[in-house]
Formats: C-alpha cells, structure tokens, sequence
C-alpha cells in the first residue's frame, strides 16, 4: 500500500498554517462584523423606529441567533462533504458562501426603504453566515492538525484558533476607523455598511486555497486505502467501513459520547466569549444603563482580543507536552469564578478596569480555545474526523454563544442584575469543567491511525 507523508515539510507546514490563520480570520471577521453591529446598527437600521429599545435590541440579538442555528447544519452539510471529498473543497466552498453572504448584508436596504422585507433579507443572509462558519472550522482546522507534527498538532492548531480573536480585531478596527471618519448620522445612515463590502476580499482567498494547497496527508491516505480496496478487493471491510452510509451518521453511531461531551467542552468558552463581545457593549453603551461611548468600548474588546492571542498559543503549546486536559479543566475553572468579578469591574465605568475585566475573561478563554482544535481532532478517526469535529464544536456553540446574548439581556431585564449574568456563566463553565473531566486523553495519537 502507499504511504503517505506522515506531515507537511516544515516549509509547506508554515505556508499551511498561515493559509489557515488567514481563511479563519476573514471568515471570522466577517461573522463578527454581525455581532458588533447586531448591537450597534442593526436595531435601529433594520427595525421600525417605533419599537421600545428593548424589544429591537432582542430582535437583533435574534437576527445574530440565527447564525447560530446554521452552524451545526453547516457542520453536518461540510462535515459529509469534507469527510467525502476532501477537506480542502469544503474548505473552499465555505470561504466562498462567507464572502457572498457578508458582501450582500452590507447591501441590504434598510427598514424604512423596504419595510419588513429588511430583517427578513437580513436573517436569510445571517443564516448563510451560519453555514459558512459551520464548515469552514473543520476545513481550517484539519488543514493544519492533520498535517502538523504530531508533538505540535496543539501549536499549528492554534493558527486555525488564532482566526477568532484575529477577526474580532479587524472587525473593531473596521467599525472604529469608520466611526472616526464620519459623522454619526453618516455612520449610521452607510458607513457600518463599508467592513461589510470589503468582505469580497474572502472570495480571493478561497480561490488561493484552491489553487495552491494540497488536502492533508490523513485524507489522502484514507482516500489512497479506499482505492486499493476498490482495485484489488483485498480490503473490503475498509471500503464498507467508509462508504456504507454518510460519515456524519457513522461519526453518530461511533461516537455519541465523544460529540456530546465535545459540545459541552465548548459551552464554556461560547457563552462567555458573546456575553464579552457582545453583551457587554451593548449593556455598557445603553444611554439609561451607564452610557459609555462606543469607541470605548470597541477598544476595550480590541485591546483584550490582542491579549488573547499570545494565551491562547501558550496554551496549545502546554497542551502539546501535557495534555490538552489539565490546561483545558483549569480554564473552566478560572473563568466561572471570574464570571463574578467581570460586571463588577464593568460597572465602574472606567475605562482601564472595563479593558481588565475583558482582558482576562480572553486569557482564560483562551487557555481552553487555544488547544481546543487538536483535542476534537484527536477524538475522532480520519474517515468521520471533518463531520465528528464540527458537530461536537457547532452544537456547543449554538447551546452557548447564540442564545448567551439574548439570556443575558432577559436576565437584567427580568432581576435589573448582572448577579444572575454571572451565575449564567458559572453554570456553563462548569458543565465545561465536567465535560472534559469524562473524556479521554489523546494527544499522543496518531491521526493516520484508521
């Protein structure tokens, strides 16, 4: 039988992997370009003037749900077609929905131009960015886990990792550099609209991607295994292994434990992540609550997602010589206790404390997202990597990060306390903590292993 290499050459290795840290970051700023805006434009740009604040602020946050529900169809869709036909066309054809979708959000009419028409274009177009994320993380991430070395599968993972704080940075800087250069009715009536336009720029780099990458060693040996099966019939069992039936439903049937665990790894992570990038923008720059600026909170999450990147590196490359586990429990942990700190420091409207309270809920999260894609890769065989990773990752985040802003906003709402906000975030972290606690160790794998 053919063997395939083990791993890229160094060389490719880094073209690889910056490839993916490139693809994640656009399509990630794309979806967050959504996330800022669901709570700073879109309320009163696709939603009657007329209704209370409130109401139109849960009505985007719902628009920015809906991303959230495609994410685990976009999963399952990508995830069949990365296990079948490569993870490098997956890949692709998710970048490519990203950029349409994202482009054509910054095209929408308005409310008071097309009337209910405007959200409704608009949750279509949210539901696509759902889709496209959904499949691009697989796509990104076993681009570079399956071809790195394997006592540095946590360190090349987290280039794929690094896309999310990345995008939230260019997502920031886009909103913040146009709201510096226009007026605020300007900003409002067409400028949130030009990040959105420039997503286009996704579009070229999936057509890089296509061109000038290869898919990885594991998949080609896989594929090589099926065709010599096919050719000699020597190996059949392996070829009914693969073809009896969608790899999403053999990842189902192989593994129910493993993605249900997998998702509660992620619940954690997700819903303090949106309560910080989302929620806290929207609680501290409502004019009845403390009525902050903006800018100044943009820059506060900015700072904090530039702090989260050097973490999160320095956690995968822990993960690599000591397991994903340890580092992964100790990140749940930290980040329920600090849960409790975080509104405390936001309420003081200073603008140093906010940038602490914000910076440091990134640094843990990053100690659990940094070696997070190495620790889904290795739980799964090659033939239901793609569909197995992405359901576990995509269901823990429409559990926690699409309903967290809209279950954060109903308890302040319901107590007029961020009490409960905090004893939201704990409960998450600690169903985390007991998720990854029940699952097993793999760092050492192989992932050519069948």
């Amino acid at each position: 039988m053919a063997t395939i290499a083990a791993s890229a050459p160094q060389s490719s290795m880094r073209r690889v992997a910056l490839t993916a840290l490139a693809g994640t970051s656009i399509e990630w700023f794309d979806f967050f370009l959504y996330a800022t805006a669901a709570a700073l434009v879109f309320p009163t740009v696709f939603f009657a003037k007329d209704m209370p604040p409130f109401v139109s602020l849960i009505a985007s946050f719902s628009t920015f749900a809906v991303g959230f529900l495609a994410r685990p169809i976009g999963g399952i869709v990508f995830g069949h077609f990365g296990d079948r036909l490569g993870r490098k066309k997956a890949l692709v054809t998710a970048l490519m929905m990203m950029g349409v979708a994202t482009t054509l959000i910054g095209c929408l009419p308005p409310y008071s131009a097309i009337g209910a028409v405007a959200p409704a274009l608009l949750v279509v177009l949210r539901f696509v960015q759902g889709l496209a994320v959904g499949g691009q993380w697989g796509g990104a991430m076993l681009l570079v886990t399956e071809n790195a070395p394997p006592g540095k599968r946590g360190f090349y993972g987290a280039f794929a990792q690094a896309g999310a704080p990345v995008g939230l940075i260019l997502a920031n800087l886009a909103f913040l550099t146009v709201t510096a250069s226009v007026s605020q009715e300007e900003f409002m009536a067409w400028g949130w609209r030009i990040p959105f336009i420039a997503s286009i720029a996704l579009i070229a780099l999936s057509l890089y991607v296509q061109l000038r990458l290869e898919d990885t060693p594991a998949f080609r040996e896989l594929q090589a295994r099926l065709q010599e099966a096919r050719a000699s019939s020597s190996d059949s069992g392996v070829e009914q292994m693969i073809t009896r039936r969608s790899p999403v439903l053999e990842a189902l049937a192989t593994y129910p434990k493993q993605i249900a665990l997998a998702a509660g790894a992620f619940l954690g992570v997700q819903v303090t992540f949106y309560i910080l990038i989302t929620f806290v923008i929207a609680y501290a720059s409502n004019p009845s609550g403390l009525g902050l600026p903006r800018t100044t909170l943009l820059t506060a999450v900015l700072i904090s997602s530039v702090v989260q990147i050097p973490a999160l590196f320095i956690a995968s490359i822990y993960s690599d010589r000591h397991g994903r586990r340890g580092i992964y429990m100790l990140g749940a942990l930290l980040l329920g206790v600090w849960g409790f700190i975080l509104f405390p420091l936001v309420d003081t409207g200073s603008f140093l404390l906010i940038t602490l309270a914000v910076c440091v809920g990134q640094v843990i999260i990053g100690m659990m997202y940094g070696p997070q894609a190495a620790f889904l890769a290795e739980m799964f065989s090659t033939q239901v990597r793609y569909s197995g990773a992405s359901l576990g990752y995509q269901l823990g985040a429409i559990l926690g990060g699409g309903m967290a802003p809209i279950i954060a906003t109903v308890i302040l709402a319901a107590y007029g306390s961020t009490v409960g906000i905090s004893i939201y975030i704990a409960i998450a972290c600690a169903l985390t903590l007991l998720s990854v606690f029940l699952l097993e160790e793999n760092h050492q794998r192989n992932l050519q292993d069948p």
